[in-house]
């Protein structure tokens, strides 16, 4: 392995170690704030909407709203599906069988 993947490595390591660490030293007795609280539980949807979004609206690199976008399609059906059953199973096998039958058609 090369040396600079290694330090980059090791260097992601320690910043994740501080940046908890610091997080835990400064709320140890304290504790977190509820504004805190409440800002952090949007997070992880802020990230899954920032990972998701672009791969369907630029599926092919350039800005994609039209019937032919089977991963726009697809994306839409399973989020309806995941609004109205709140089913995670139901939400990723009607998701899956859309683009299946969108690919085979």
């Amino acid at each position: 392995m090369r040396s600079e993947v290694l330090f980059i490595i090791l260097g992601m390591a320690l910043v994740t170690y501080f940046t908890r660490f610091g997080a835990l030293a400064l709320f140890r007795f304290t504790g977190i704030p509820t504004w805190l609280n409440r800002w952090l539980k949007y997070v992880p949807v802020a990230i899954l909407t920032a990972l998701i979004i672009p791969s369907l609206l630029l599926p092919q690199g350039y800005l994609d709203i039209s019937l032919n976008n089977h991963y726009l399609i697809a994306g839409i059906t399973a989020a309806f599906v995941a609004y109205k059953s709140r089913n995670i199973i139901a939400t990723l096998g009607l998701g899956m069988s859309v683009m299946l039958i969108l690919k085979l058609l």
